[in-house]
């Protein structure tokens, strides 16, 4: 699987051989792709990207959910990024 980098705000980076979770702090490996956008600046069909491992998967959706930004959560495996050039 060829996976883009997955930059996040709370410190989620891609490295070689793993994939970390956004959490600040976190360095365990990401197994799920939270898909997102912030109307007030992203067009609808945007979608920017946060890492979670199982432990902050809630969490971070959560964060993202009651600002209404969140779009979809799908295990990383499964995540195939739209051709947008990121």
């Amino acid at each position: 699987m060829n996976l883009p980098d997955f930059p996040g705000p709370l410190g989620g980076v891609r490295q070689p051989d793993a994939v970390i979770c956004s959490a600040k702090g976190c360095r365990a490996a990401a197994v799920w792709v939270l898909a997102w956008n912030n109307p007030k600046l992203h067009t609808p069909e945007r979608r920017k990207t946060w890492l979670a491992c199982e432990e902050h998967r809630e969490h971070l959706s959560q964060f993202l959910g009651v600002r209404g930004f969140l779009k979809d959560v799908v295990p990383l495996a499964d995540w195939e990024a739209p051709d947008e050039g990121r």
